[in-house]
């Protein structure tokens, strides 16, 4: 079963990299829900009016680390933007049997061309 869901993981995150909203909307249950720094449980469709606003932004991605345990994981990234700017996150996902009902993203660091954004408070 781990390696469904790590198989799923590593599935979603290559739909974002491929630019392939359908994709990420059908890896999705319905009843999705999303929470940052910034958003507070959110649905499916608030989602993606907020976090797909600009499509094809990503021009690198790295998965550093996926723990899966049960219906739960963690995955841990790099991201570089085509303007430079890189990040680090760790997302905690949980899932509804082939689906992803849940993500809650935890924000790293800020780099833009290797010196260190500092994000306003």
């Amino acid at each position: 079963m781990a390696s469904g869901k790590l198989d799923l993981v590593r599935a979603v995150f290559a739909a974002y990299l491929a630019n392939d909203r359908k994709a990420v909307e059908d890896y999705f249950t319905d009843d999705f829900r999303f929470t940052s720094p910034y958003d507070d449980g959110v649905d499916k469709a608030n989602y993606f009016a907020r976090c797909w606003q600009s499509p094809d932004w990503i021009e690198q991605q790295d998965i550093e680390k996926i723990f899966v345990e049960g219906d739960e994981a963690f995955v841990t990234y790099r991201c570089v933007a085509r303007d430079g700017k890189s990040f680090r996150n760790t997302e905690f996902f949980r899932f509804d049997g082939d689906k992803i009902k849940r993500i809650d993203v935890y924000f790293g660091a800020s780099y833009r061309h290797g010196v260190f954004v500092k994000q306003p408070q």
